[in-house]
């Protein structure tokens, strides 16, 4: 199985101020539509973020998965999101925390997805160093980062520029 391991704030969502509720989700139209033509290409989608706010105290890990409930429903017209997965540490040292690939590959591990037909996207370097490190191919959103695979303005850029090959 090939998939795509999105980050969710600054990929999927505005991020301009923290989504510590439901309210605070607003989802970018690019993003709607990167989604549907990486779904209808055939790849399963899992979004994989670091939501250091729970260790820190400003959302609990109820509200977050309420968050992600409403982002679920408000992307079925386009797509399916198979798992979300998150990473609640700031400070503790752990393995799921992006830069380092634990929520990739614990969900390779349970989907038997190959690696090596599969993306990270992200909007941050940490997540296309924790794509790299679990044997992903990469794509960065926004400033361009010399060790992604592929650069591209938003969501939907990159979609296009992954189904064409570049």
């Amino acid at each position: 199985m090939k998939a795509i391991f999105l980050d969710r704030d600054g990929v999927i969502n505005d991020n301009s101020k923290h989504v510590n509720r439901p309210e605070d989700l607003i989802i970018y139209e690019s993003a709607k539509r990167g989604l549907k033509k990486l779904y209808d290409a055939g790849f399963t989608l899992f979004i994989v973020t670091n939501q250091g706010g729970v260790e820190l105290g400003y959302i609990t890990e109820e509200d977050l998965n309420k968050i992600h409930k409403k982002l679920i429903e408000k992307l079925k017209p386009y797509c399916q999101i198979k798992e979300i997965k998150f990473c609640p540490d700031f400070y503790r040292k752990s393995e799921c925390r992006k830069p380092k690939p634990g929520m990739i590959l614990e969900l390779a591990e349970k989907y038997n997805i190959d690696l090596s037909q599969s993306w990270m996207i992200g909007d941050m370097d940490t997540d296309i160093i924790a794509g790299l490190k679990a044997g992903c191919k990469t794509a960065k959103i926004g400033d361009a980062y010399e060790k992604a695979h592929i650069n591209g303005r938003d969501l939907d850029d990159v979609a296009e520029k992954i189904l064409s090959g570049v």
